[in-house]
């Protein structure tokens, strides 16, 4: 990050590039982005924004899932609903799916992740119901929710609850800067 204009960020790229060039590394031109913070970025699977807050003036930056990895989770939540055969118990399928699911949540429980995590269980949900009615064709949506939700709207197999990553719990701007320990010793 810098602080001043684009031509400045240019010049520092092309320092940053002679640095890395007399170790025999170069900087990829494909992966190097110039962009303004109030346009924002993707990195690591995260999109990062600065926004002005509500009822303030002042600007923070914020870190959300970026859309690239919510479709890449809702594609293998549903990879995992096609591969399943539906001659199986709904604990297979449960397995899978909470295990990846709990892994994506718990990566992007740092950010403004809310509101993609409530999208993320309605789509989990959805696709856990279209295998049940897969599964059982000629049985009608009451009587589905009667034998796999427990007469809820929460499917659950004989052991195992779907994992609702709605209920997941962010842990947004903790700073621990002075708690982390330093290598380095101190001067003072």
């Amino acid at each position: 990050m810098v602080k001043g204009t684009k031509d400045d960020a240019d010049a520092l790229r092309e320092e940053i590039a002679e640095v890395l060039s007399t170790m025999g590394l170069r900087l990829s031109v494909e992966k190097t982005l110039i962009t303004h913070i109030d346009e924002g970025l993707d990195f690591l699977g995260w999109h990062i924004q600065r926004h002005r807050q509500r009822g303030s003036s002042r600007s923070y930056v914020y870190t959300y899932p970026s859309r690239k990895a919510l479709k890449a989770a809702m594609g293998k939540v549903k990879a995992i609903r096609r591969r399943t055969a539906t001659g199986l118990q709904l604990d297979e399928l449960l397995i899978q799916i909470n295990r990846m699911l709990f892994g994506w949540c718990m990566y992007f429980r740092p950010g403004v992740s809310s509101a993609t995590f409530q999208y993320l269980s309605s789509y989990t949900w959805s696709q856990v119901m279209k295998w049940l009615r897969r599964k059982h064709l000629r049985i009608n949506r009451k009587d589905l929710r009667r034998l796999y939700c427990g007469g809820g709207w929460w499917p659950a197999g004989g052991e195992r609850t779907l994992f609702d990553p709605g209920k997941v719990r962010t842990t947004r701007y903790r700073y621990r800067g002075t708690v982390i320990p330093s290598p380095w010793p101190t001067t003072g």
